[in-house]
């Protein structure tokens, strides 16, 4: 059967640029493994299944798949899947500047507020509220610097300091002085092996900085980890309430409403521009909101076989 797919350029205002989210918008009959099988085929990061609710308006279910198989929670594809929806005709728009859609995931349900001007989506906002867990144990500054490729003397220790954070996903958080710092580093798989990272449960880190050579961003970011490749500049959309938690643990973040926008990647490597806010309460839940803008890069038909 022939199924309509769409590839999404998301958090950037340019093709060619942010992170590639494929959406097939009316995925109606596929069968887990076959869209196990079209996640390879296409050999993104993301491609984003949806199923419709006949019974509720602009309410959907949706599957996330990498190639190496089903991903419970992203950012991502929400940003993708509701820019696709609304401006190729398969979201009511009703005429307004402002449209709400639902999109379930496995392990979340998330409202997506989609921005309109003369009809055309423009902006997508989305809401999480999580329950972050922050952890002082990490490594020393020097074994982070093994590990990094970096020199110890350039990770922030004054107004800022590594950290463990989980919002379900744990993460290693390191701030570094400067941006070229973040895009200098190169994770040694033998330097991890041998400190006490593994240790701390996290798989991931979350490399971050307060200086970027940009206008639009306040702060940088950039993962890495034993199971990204050397070169590789991996979308950030899950670990942004990482980054949000992070901040908000430190005593000199006042209590507030706050919006920062965070850069991946620069104009060699696909960059993006995500923007967060986040409602600092000093209590055991955060609520932030997740925005960015999208392109269409490209349209196209695959036949699905059936198994």
């Amino acid at each position: 059967m022939n199924y309509n797919y769409y590839i999404a350029d998301v958090f950037t205002k340019k093709v060619f640029n942010g992170a590639q989210v494929a959406v097939f918008p009316k995925a109606d009959g596929l069968s887990k493994e076959q869209m196990t099988l079209v996640a390879r085929e296409l050999n993104l990061t993301e491609t984003v299944f949806l199923f419709k609710n006949a019974d509720i308006e602009n309410d959907l279910q949706m599957k996330i798949f990498s190639p190496a198989g089903e991903i419970d929670v992203a950012g991502h594809p929400v940003i993708a899947a509701a820019y696709i929806l609304a401006n190729c005709g398969y979201l009511d728009l009703n005429n307004k500047d402002h449209t709400q859609v639902n999109l379930h995931q496995n392990k979340a349900s998330i409202q997506a507020n989609v921005s309109c001007t003369n009809g055309q989506a423009n902006f997508v906002q989305y809401s999480r509220t999580v329950s972050p867990i922050v952890d002082y144990f990490t490594p020393t500054e020097t074994e982070l610097a093994s590990f990094l490729g970096i020199d110890a003397a350039y990770i922030d220790n004054k107004k800022y300091s590594a950290r463990l954070v989980s919002c379900g996903i744990p993460y290693l958080v390191v701030p570094t002085f400067y941006h070229e710092t973040i895009r200098d580093a190169k994770f040694n798989l033998a330097a991890w092996s041998q400190s006490i990272a593994p240790q701390t449960a996290a798989e991931e880190i979350l490399l971050v900085s307060p200086k970027t050579p940009a206008q639009d961003s306040d702060f940088a970011v950039r993962l890495l980890g034993p199971n990204i490749g050397l070169h590789e500049d991996p979308p950030v959309g899950s670990a942004i309430p990482t980054l949000a938690a992070f901040l908000c643990s430190f005593d000199h973040m006042q209590k507030g409403t706050y919006t920062f926008a965070v850069e991946r990647g620069d104009e060699k490597v696909r960059r993006s521009v995500l923007n967060m806010e986040m409602d600092h309460k000093g209590e055991d839940t955060l609520t932030i909101r997740v925005g960015g803008e999208a392109v269409k890069a490209s349209e196209g038909t695959m036949f699905i076989p059936e198994l």
